[in-house]
């Protein structure tokens, strides 16, 4: 057990929780929090705004650097968007991850080994995240 699941309170895996801090670093707004005013992705300013591919860009990107910088159990690899331009267009947005997983990266201090490589999918509709598991 690594930690317990914020919606269950069931325990879960090292990786699951690693998963869900993925969930909750992109679901969180920046300067929304009082004592960790950096903390999120800073993606949820361009939803809503007329999608160019320059933009989208910008937006994988933010969500790359938001996982390295809030999450170092992953590192990420790679992001591959999904879906069709419509579904894009309607504000559902698909992203599968790849990335290096570390599972003792957060500890103090912290070892940087990679375990294994992960895949794993983003689903973004209504400014909410979800994570879905490979």
């Amino acid at each position: 057990m690594a930690g317990i699941c914020r919606h269950t309170g069931q325990p879960i895996s090292n990786l699951q929780s690693a998963l869900q801090g993925v969930e909750v670093t992109l679901g969180t707004r920046l300067y929304s929090r009082v004592m960790r005013r950096q903390f999120g992705a800073g993606f949820v300013e361009i939803l809503g705004k007329k999608l160019s591919p320059k933009r989208f860009a910008v937006f994988m990107q933010l969500i790359a650097v938001a996982i390295d910088r809030w999450e170092p159990r992953f590192k990420v690899r790679r992001l591959t968007p999904q879906g069709s331009v419509e579904q894009v267009r309607l504000g559902a947005v698909g992203l599968t991850i790849e990335a290096d997983f570390r599972p003792k990266a957060h500890l103090s201090p912290p070892d940087f080994t990679v375990e294994r490589s992960v895949s794993f999918g983003l689903f973004f509709r209504d400014g909410k995240v979800q994570t879905l598991e490979s």
